[in-house]
Protein backbone atom coordinates (compact mmCIF):
# COMPACT_ATOMS: atom_id res chain seq x y z
CA UNK A 1 0.00 0.00 0.00
CA UNK A 2 1.11 3.53 -0.79
CA UNK A 3 -0.29 6.81 0.53
CA UNK A 4 -0.12 10.32 -0.84
CA UNK A 5 -1.72 13.70 -0.23
CA UNK A 6 -3.48 15.47 -3.05
CA UNK A 7 -5.82 18.37 -3.70
CA UNK A 8 -8.96 17.71 -5.66
CA UNK A 9 -9.60 19.93 -8.72
CA UNK A 10 -11.75 22.15 -6.50
CA UNK A 11 -8.93 22.60 -3.96
CA UNK A 12 -9.89 20.19 -1.16
CA UNK A 13 -6.96 18.42 0.53
CA UNK A 14 -7.36 14.67 0.91
CA UNK A 15 -5.45 11.40 1.24
CA UNK A 16 -5.09 8.96 -1.65
CA UNK A 17 -4.22 5.28 -1.28
CA UNK A 18 -2.86 2.91 -3.89
CA UNK A 19 -4.24 -0.47 -2.86
CA UNK A 20 -2.65 -3.86 -3.40
CA UNK A 21 -4.54 -4.31 -6.68
CA UNK A 22 -3.00 -1.07 -8.01
CA UNK A 23 -6.22 0.92 -7.75
CA UNK A 24 -5.78 4.53 -6.55
CA UNK A 25 -8.67 5.82 -4.44
CA UNK A 26 -9.50 8.70 -2.15
CA UNK A 27 -9.60 7.71 1.54
CA UNK A 28 -13.01 9.03 2.68
CA UNK A 29 -13.18 11.43 5.59
CA UNK A 30 -9.40 11.88 5.77
CA UNK A 31 -7.80 15.27 5.21
CA UNK A 32 -4.17 14.33 5.96
CA UNK A 33 -1.83 11.40 6.57
CA UNK A 34 -0.90 13.06 9.87
CA UNK A 35 -4.52 12.90 11.11
CA UNK A 36 -4.85 9.35 9.81
CA UNK A 37 -1.72 8.26 11.69
CA UNK A 38 -2.85 9.81 14.98
CA UNK A 39 -6.26 8.16 14.60
CA UNK A 40 -4.63 4.77 14.02
CA UNK A 41 -2.44 5.21 17.13
CA UNK A 42 -5.47 6.17 19.22
CA UNK A 43 -7.42 3.17 17.93
CA UNK A 44 -4.54 0.77 18.53
CA UNK A 45 -4.50 -0.39 14.93
CA UNK A 46 -2.01 -0.33 12.08
CA UNK A 47 -2.02 2.35 9.41
CA UNK A 48 -2.87 -0.14 6.69
CA UNK A 49 -5.87 -1.42 8.65
CA UNK A 50 -7.01 2.14 9.33
CA UNK A 51 -6.98 2.91 5.62
CA UNK A 52 -8.83 -0.26 4.62
CA UNK A 53 -11.48 0.38 7.27
CA UNK A 54 -12.18 3.80 5.79
CA UNK A 55 -11.97 2.81 2.14
CA UNK A 56 -14.44 -0.04 2.39
CA UNK A 57 -16.27 -0.54 -0.88
CA UNK A 58 -16.90 2.15 -3.44
CA UNK A 59 -14.23 4.71 -2.52
CA UNK A 60 -13.88 7.33 -5.27
CA UNK A 61 -10.98 6.73 -7.69
CA UNK A 62 -8.24 9.30 -8.25
CA UNK A 63 -5.79 9.77 -11.12
CA UNK A 64 -2.46 10.56 -9.46
CA UNK A 65 -0.71 11.18 -12.79
CA UNK A 66 -3.24 13.89 -13.61
CA UNK A 67 -2.82 15.40 -10.15
CA UNK A 68 0.97 15.46 -10.62
CA UNK A 69 0.69 17.16 -14.00
CA UNK A 70 -1.73 19.72 -12.56
CA UNK A 71 0.49 20.52 -9.57
CA UNK A 72 -2.02 19.11 -7.09
CA UNK A 73 0.23 16.61 -5.34
CA UNK A 74 1.22 17.72 -1.83
CA UNK A 75 4.04 16.71 0.47
CA UNK A 76 2.80 13.31 1.69
CA UNK A 77 3.32 14.03 5.40
CA UNK A 78 3.18 17.38 7.18
CA UNK A 79 2.44 18.70 10.66
CA UNK A 80 -0.18 21.50 10.83
CA UNK A 81 2.56 23.65 12.39
CA UNK A 82 5.79 23.36 10.35
CA UNK A 83 7.86 24.19 13.43
CA UNK A 84 6.88 20.77 14.80
CA UNK A 85 8.54 18.89 11.94
CA UNK A 86 12.22 17.93 12.16
CA UNK A 87 14.13 17.36 8.92
CA UNK A 88 17.28 15.37 9.69
CA UNK A 89 19.54 12.77 8.17
CA UNK A 90 22.50 10.43 8.44
CA UNK A 91 25.48 10.16 6.12
CA UNK A 92 28.14 7.59 5.29
CA UNK A 93 25.55 4.85 5.74
CA UNK A 94 25.72 3.19 2.32
CA UNK A 95 28.35 0.92 0.84
CA UNK A 96 30.40 3.13 -1.45
CA UNK A 97 29.37 6.40 0.18
CA UNK A 98 32.80 6.99 1.70
CA UNK A 99 34.37 6.98 -1.78
CA UNK A 100 32.09 9.79 -2.92
CA UNK A 101 32.73 11.80 0.22
CA UNK A 102 36.49 11.35 -0.13
CA UNK A 103 36.31 12.61 -3.72
CA UNK A 104 34.63 15.77 -2.46
CA UNK A 105 37.30 16.32 0.19
CA UNK A 106 40.36 15.32 -1.81
CA UNK A 107 41.61 18.90 -2.04
CA UNK A 108 41.76 19.35 1.73
CA UNK A 109 42.48 15.84 2.99
CA UNK A 110 46.00 14.63 3.67
CA UNK A 111 46.44 11.68 1.27
CA UNK A 112 48.93 10.10 3.67
CA UNK A 113 46.26 9.70 6.32
CA UNK A 114 42.89 8.01 6.50
CA UNK A 115 40.19 10.69 6.25
CA UNK A 116 37.65 11.24 9.01
CA UNK A 117 34.98 10.25 6.49
CA UNK A 118 36.63 6.88 5.93
CA UNK A 119 37.05 6.37 9.68
CA UNK A 120 33.36 7.06 10.22
CA UNK A 121 32.41 4.77 7.36
CA UNK A 122 34.54 1.94 8.74
CA UNK A 123 32.95 2.37 12.16
CA UNK A 124 29.62 1.69 10.46
CA UNK A 125 30.98 -1.36 8.66
CA UNK A 126 32.28 -2.76 11.93
CA UNK A 127 29.38 -1.87 14.21
CA UNK A 128 26.42 -0.49 12.28
CA UNK A 129 24.49 -3.77 12.15
CA UNK A 130 24.31 -4.98 15.75
CA UNK A 131 22.71 -8.24 16.83
CA UNK A 132 19.19 -8.11 18.21
CA UNK A 133 19.14 -6.51 21.64
CA UNK A 134 22.51 -4.82 21.17
CA UNK A 135 23.32 -1.18 20.39
CA UNK A 136 25.38 -0.41 17.32
CA UNK A 137 27.76 2.45 16.59
CA UNK A 138 26.18 5.85 16.08
CA UNK A 139 26.23 7.30 12.55
CA UNK A 140 27.08 10.74 11.25
CA UNK A 141 23.99 12.91 11.85
CA UNK A 142 22.85 16.28 10.54
CA UNK A 143 19.96 18.74 10.77
CA UNK A 144 18.35 20.25 7.66
CA UNK A 145 15.59 22.43 9.07
CA UNK A 146 11.95 22.32 10.05
CA UNK A 147 8.85 21.67 7.97
CA UNK A 148 9.01 25.11 6.37
CA UNK A 149 12.01 23.94 4.31
CA UNK A 150 10.13 21.11 2.59
CA UNK A 151 8.78 21.60 -0.93
CA UNK A 152 6.12 19.46 -2.55
CA UNK A 153 6.85 17.01 -5.36
CA UNK A 154 6.92 18.94 -8.62
CA UNK A 155 7.87 22.24 -6.95
CA UNK A 156 11.24 23.96 -7.26
CA UNK A 157 13.90 23.50 -4.58
CA UNK A 158 14.83 27.04 -3.50
CA UNK A 159 18.58 27.44 -3.08
CA UNK A 160 19.69 30.62 -1.27
CA UNK A 161 21.60 33.07 -3.44
CA UNK A 162 24.72 32.74 -1.25
CA UNK A 163 24.93 28.97 -1.94
CA UNK A 164 27.85 27.71 -3.99
CA UNK A 165 26.03 24.67 -5.36
CA UNK A 166 22.68 22.94 -5.49
CA UNK A 167 23.04 19.20 -5.91
CA UNK A 168 20.67 16.26 -5.67
CA UNK A 169 21.00 13.38 -3.21
CA UNK A 170 18.67 10.44 -4.01
CA UNK A 171 17.71 8.80 -0.74
CA UNK A 172 15.14 6.76 1.13
CA UNK A 173 13.36 8.74 3.82
CA UNK A 174 11.83 7.43 7.04
CA UNK A 175 8.61 9.21 8.08
CA UNK A 176 7.51 9.26 11.72
CA UNK A 177 4.98 10.72 14.11
CA UNK A 178 5.43 10.74 17.89
CA UNK A 179 2.54 9.21 19.82
CA UNK A 180 0.92 10.74 22.93
CA UNK A 181 3.18 8.69 25.24
CA UNK A 182 6.39 9.67 23.40
CA UNK A 183 6.63 6.51 21.28
CA UNK A 184 7.99 7.10 17.75
CA UNK A 185 5.72 5.48 15.16
CA UNK A 186 7.03 4.89 11.66
CA UNK A 187 4.39 5.76 9.07
CA UNK A 188 6.45 4.42 6.19
CA UNK A 189 9.16 5.28 3.69
CA UNK A 190 9.41 7.63 0.72
CA UNK A 191 11.83 8.69 -1.97
CA UNK A 192 13.70 11.85 -1.07
CA UNK A 193 15.94 14.48 -2.60
CA UNK A 194 18.24 15.62 0.20
CA UNK A 195 19.29 18.72 -1.74
CA UNK A 196 22.70 19.98 -0.52
CA UNK A 197 25.54 22.39 -1.24
CA UNK A 198 28.44 20.09 -2.07
CA UNK A 199 30.87 22.85 -3.05
CA UNK A 200 30.57 24.37 0.42
CA UNK A 201 31.06 20.97 2.03
CA UNK A 202 34.09 20.24 -0.14
CA UNK A 203 35.90 23.31 1.18
CA UNK A 204 36.11 21.68 4.60
CA UNK A 205 34.12 18.78 6.02
CA UNK A 206 33.42 20.93 9.09
CA UNK A 207 31.16 22.97 6.80
CA UNK A 208 28.84 19.95 6.54
CA UNK A 209 26.29 21.61 8.85
CA UNK A 210 26.14 24.70 6.62
CA UNK A 211 25.87 22.64 3.46
CA UNK A 212 22.85 20.75 4.77
CA UNK A 213 20.73 23.77 5.75
CA UNK A 214 18.83 23.70 2.49
CA UNK A 215 15.41 22.78 1.20
CA UNK A 216 14.48 19.19 0.43
CA UNK A 217 11.61 17.22 -1.01
CA UNK A 218 10.16 13.76 -0.51
CA UNK A 219 7.36 11.65 -1.93
CA UNK A 220 5.14 11.79 -3.86
CA UNK A 221 4.02 8.52 -2.22
CA UNK A 222 4.64 6.81 1.10
CA UNK A 223 5.37 3.09 1.09
CA UNK A 224 3.49 1.63 4.05
CA UNK A 225 5.12 -1.42 5.63
CA UNK A 226 8.67 -2.70 5.61
CA UNK A 227 11.39 -1.36 3.35
CA UNK A 228 12.67 -3.98 0.87
CA UNK A 229 16.17 -5.20 1.74
CA UNK A 230 17.29 -4.17 -1.75
CA UNK A 231 15.99 -1.04 -3.47
CA UNK A 232 17.22 -0.15 -6.94
CA UNK A 233 16.37 3.13 -8.62
CA UNK A 234 17.52 5.76 -11.09
CA UNK A 235 18.63 9.34 -10.45
CA UNK A 236 18.45 11.70 -13.46
CA UNK A 237 19.09 15.35 -14.22
CA UNK A 238 17.27 17.08 -17.09
CA UNK A 239 18.38 20.32 -18.73
CA UNK A 240 16.16 21.81 -21.41
CA UNK A 241 14.16 18.55 -21.41
CA UNK A 242 17.23 16.44 -22.20
CA UNK A 243 18.96 14.05 -19.79
CA UNK A 244 22.45 15.38 -19.01
CA UNK A 245 23.28 12.78 -16.34
CA UNK A 246 21.76 9.60 -15.00
CA UNK A 247 22.95 6.84 -12.74
CA UNK A 248 21.47 3.90 -10.87
CA UNK A 249 21.34 4.09 -7.10
CA UNK A 250 20.72 1.38 -4.54
CA UNK A 251 19.49 1.44 -0.97
CA UNK A 252 17.92 -0.92 1.54
CA UNK A 253 19.84 -2.74 4.24
CA UNK A 254 21.62 -5.06 1.79
CA UNK A 255 23.40 -1.97 0.47
CA UNK A 256 23.94 -0.19 3.78
CA UNK A 257 26.55 -0.29 6.53
CA UNK A 258 23.87 0.35 9.17
CA UNK A 259 20.50 -1.22 9.85
CA UNK A 260 17.45 1.02 9.72
CA UNK A 261 16.80 0.11 13.36
CA UNK A 262 20.26 1.31 14.36
CA UNK A 263 19.78 4.64 12.58
CA UNK A 264 16.37 5.04 14.20
CA UNK A 265 17.75 4.20 17.65
CA UNK A 266 20.46 6.83 17.50
CA UNK A 267 18.00 9.50 16.35
CA UNK A 268 15.19 8.82 18.77
CA UNK A 269 17.44 8.14 21.78
CA UNK A 270 17.28 11.89 22.37
CA UNK A 271 14.25 12.90 24.43
CA UNK A 272 14.02 16.10 22.38
CA UNK A 273 12.98 13.94 19.43
CA UNK A 274 10.20 12.15 21.31
CA UNK A 275 7.86 15.08 21.89
CA UNK A 276 4.24 13.94 21.43
CA UNK A 277 2.67 15.02 18.17
CA UNK A 278 5.88 15.97 16.38
CA UNK A 279 6.70 14.76 12.86
CA UNK A 280 10.16 13.52 11.85
CA UNK A 281 11.50 13.23 8.31
CA UNK A 282 14.81 11.37 8.38
CA UNK A 283 17.04 10.89 5.32
CA UNK A 284 18.98 7.61 5.45
CA UNK A 285 21.88 8.57 3.14
CA UNK A 286 23.11 7.83 -0.36
CA UNK A 287 26.14 6.67 -2.31
CA UNK A 288 25.22 8.30 -5.65
CA UNK A 289 25.83 11.98 -6.45
CA UNK A 290 26.15 13.73 -9.80
CA UNK A 291 28.62 16.06 -8.08
CA UNK A 292 31.01 13.16 -7.53
CA UNK A 293 30.96 12.64 -11.32
CA UNK A 294 31.92 16.24 -11.97
CA UNK A 295 28.45 17.51 -12.92
CA UNK A 296 27.82 21.19 -12.19
CA UNK A 297 24.08 21.76 -11.87
CA UNK A 298 22.52 25.07 -12.88
CA UNK A 299 19.23 26.76 -11.95
CA UNK A 300 16.42 25.35 -14.04
CA UNK A 301 17.78 21.80 -14.06
CA UNK A 302 15.19 19.20 -13.08
CA UNK A 303 16.05 16.32 -10.75
CA UNK A 304 14.12 13.05 -11.07
CA UNK A 305 14.45 10.18 -8.60
CA UNK A 306 12.56 6.95 -9.17
CA UNK A 307 12.38 3.43 -7.76
CA UNK A 308 9.62 0.87 -8.47
CA UNK A 309 8.46 0.20 -4.87
CA UNK A 310 7.59 3.88 -4.43
CA UNK A 311 5.26 4.47 -7.36
CA UNK A 312 5.50 7.92 -8.91
CA UNK A 313 8.95 9.47 -9.36
CA UNK A 314 10.05 12.50 -7.33
CA UNK A 315 10.69 15.54 -9.58
CA UNK A 316 11.93 18.95 -8.54
CA UNK A 317 13.61 21.80 -10.37
CA UNK A 318 16.67 23.66 -9.09
CA UNK A 319 15.62 27.17 -8.12
CA UNK A 320 17.41 30.15 -6.57
CA UNK A 321 15.90 32.69 -4.15
CA UNK A 322 17.38 35.88 -2.73
CA UNK A 323 18.87 35.09 0.66
CA UNK A 324 18.31 38.52 2.16
CA UNK A 325 20.35 39.72 5.11
CA UNK A 326 19.39 39.71 8.75
CA UNK A 327 20.33 42.73 10.81
CA UNK A 328 20.71 42.01 14.50
CA UNK A 329 19.65 44.84 16.77
CA UNK A 330 20.29 45.27 20.46
CA UNK A 331 17.28 45.70 22.72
Amino acid sequence: MRLSQVRTPDGVACVAAVLDDGQAVIVPGTASVYDLALAAIAAGTGLREAVLARVGAGAPPVDLDDAYRDGRLLTPLAHPDPAHTYITGTGLTHLGSAEGRDKMHKDVADPAKQTDSMKMFRMGLDGGKPAAGETGVQPEWFYKGDGSTVVAPGAALPSPSFALDGGEEPEIVGLYVIGPDGTPWRIGYALGNEFSDHVTERQNYLFLAHSKLRASSFGPEILVGELPAHVSGISRIFRDNAVIWQKPFVSGEENMSHTIANLEHHHFKYQLFRRPGDVHVHYFGTATLSFSDGVATTPGDVFEISAPPFGLPLRNAYGVVPAGQATVRAL
